[in-house]
Formats: C-alpha cells, sequence, structure tokens
C-alpha cells in the first residue's frame, strides 16, 4: 500500500446555506479573470485600449464554455448516451479544451473584426493568459477526482476515493496526478511564450500559435498517461489526433509569419474613443 502524496479534497463543493459553491466552476472563473487581467496589461502596452480585452472576453468565454463542452460530449459520449440531459451538468466536470480554444477563438475574431481590433495582435497579447487559465482550471479536475492517470506508486501519486475509480483499479489507491502535469506544463508555456514574445518581437498571431503548439506537445504525453473513457482510433485516443493536427498546424503558420513587423492594433480607419494605434 502507497501513501499518497497528494490527497484529493474530501468534496468539491462548499454549501453556504441552500446556495452550493463549487470549486470546478470557481477555477475556470478563477481562469478567466487571470487570462483577462494579463491579457489586458500586454494589449496596453502593445498600444490598445484598456478594457478591450475583457469586451472581448464577454462574447469569447461563453462561446468557449459551449465549444469546451461540446467537444467533451462528442470525444467521450458514454455518459450521456443513456441521459442525454446529463450533457446540460457542466459542474459536473467535463470540459474539452481543444473546443473552448476554437470556440473563443472564432468569437474573439469576429468581435475584434466588428470593432476594428486587429485579431493577431490581441491574440497574441492573451496567449500567456490564456494558457494559465487553463493551469488553474486544471484544479477543477483535482477537486471532482477525475481525468487522473494510469495508477503509480511513486511519492506523488494522487490518492483517488473508491467511488472515484474505475471498477477495474477499485482496490488501486494512486495515480498519477495529470491535473498537475498540465498545469506545471502551462505555465512553463506561458514563461516560454513571454520570453519569446520579447526576445523576438511576435506579431500576428505567433505568439498564439506557440502557445498552442508547445500546449499540443505537453497534452500529448499527458494523453499517453490517462485512463478515462474517450474515443479512440486504432488504439490512439482521439484528443491524440487533434493535438497532432494543433502541432501540425501551428508550426506551419510560425513558419509562414515568421519575421513580420508587430502590426497596429487598431485597424486604420477604425479607431474609437480611447484606442491608441501603435506599432510598439
Amino acid at each position: 500500500m502507497t501513501l499518497a502524496f497528494l490527497p484529493s479534497p474530501s468534496t468539491g463543493v462548499v454549501h453556504l446555506g441552500p446556495l452550493p459553491l463549487r470549486a470546478y466552476a470557481f477555477c475556470i472563473i478563477l481562469g478567466v479573470v487571470v487570462a483577462v487581467v494579463i491579457g489586458n496589461r500586454r494589449f496596453v502596452a502593445r498600444g490598445g485600449r484598456p478594457g478591450a480585452v475583457a469586451d472581448v472576453a464577454t462574447v469569447a468565454v461563453p462561446f468557449g464554455l459551449v465549444g469546451a463542452r461540446l467537444y467533451h460530449v462528442v470525444t467521450s459520449p458514454g455518459p450521456y448516451l443513456d441521459d442525454p440531459v446529463r450533457a446540460l451538468y457542466v459542474w459536473q466536470g467535463g470540459l474539452g479544451i481543444p473546443g473552448g480554444v476554437l470556440g473563443g477563438v472564432i468569437a474573439g475574431w469576429v468581435v475584434c473584426r466588428r470593432r476594428g481590433i486587429a485579431p493577431g495582435a490581441l491574440a497574441d497579447s492573451i496567449a500567456p493568459g490564456v494558457v494559465l487559465a487553463q493551469a488553474v482550471g486544471r484544479f477543477g479536475n483535482w477537486f471532482n477526482q477525475e481525468l487522473y492517470g494510469r495508477p503509480t506508486t511513486l511519492p506523488w501519486g494522487l490518492e483517488i476515493d473508491q467511488e472515484h475509480r474505475r471498477p477495474e483499479l477499485i482496490d488501486v489507491m494512486t495515480y498519477h496526478p495529470t491535473f498537475l502535469y498540465e498545469a506545471l506544463w502551462n505555465v512553463g508555456v506561458a514563461l516560454v511564450v513571454l520570453w519569446a514574445d520579447r526576445r523576438f518581437r511576435l506579431s500576428h498571431g505567433r505568439a498564439f500559435a506557440l502557445y498552442l503548439a508547445l500546449y499540443a506537445v505537453g497534452r500529448g504525453w499527458i494523453e499517453a498517461l490517462r485512463i478515462d473513457d474517450a474515443n479512440s482510433l486504432f488504439g490512439i485516443r482521439l484528443n491524440d489526433y487533434v493535438m497532432g493536427l494543433v502541432l501540425l498546424g501551428s508550426v506551419a503558420y510560425l513558419v509562414r509569419h515568421r519575421g513580420q513587423p508587430r502590426e497596429q492594433v487598431v485597424q486604420a480607419g477604425s479607431e474609437q474613443p480611447g484606442d491608441v494605434p501603435s506599432n510598439a
């Protein structure tokens, strides 16, 4: 029997009278705040209008959450086939990051175009904050005792309560804490993106593409550890195929747009009150 170095929380819900406060939702909200605060500071430093990132986020975040839930349900449909209504129970966990990023990017691009903001400049501004938000959000999986990895006897093994274990592993107590692996990887990605952006003055969405490429690499090896139910093809999880496409697309984008100078944050003829066009 292995003593887990990292215990799981006994509950993911705190009740204030009749009001349940769910840790999973709190982690998501905290992550959004982190992304907006960091993104706003970087966007303003590029010459953008203060508050513009928050304005875009009010549209992009809801669409991102819808995309994340749809992606999870499509790639892991098992729990919802007999009870489709469960697909609406977002507070129980189950948000697919690839779908969330795609939904948020599409919505954010539309808002940027409507408001005369260069989408690439805003994407580069928010990239480090977005991946840090993902790191924060992963702790929601810890509270829900979900998406853990294979059994392990390593000293940092994560203890999972019996009611959250797979039936065939009911007597196994400790597992790889994949939520922690991914959170730490994401922090590293944020640091690399910040360094690269400062060193190479990335523009036209290249900082965001770098974030996607590095995230895809990390998610690939973490997927190899996870044992939750997911669709697979030829023995490889669907998420790995998606990450492979993300990696290839991001690298191709970086190569194609290498060496470009930073664009104006506000497109010509689209200035709004308080906007400060800049080539910074």
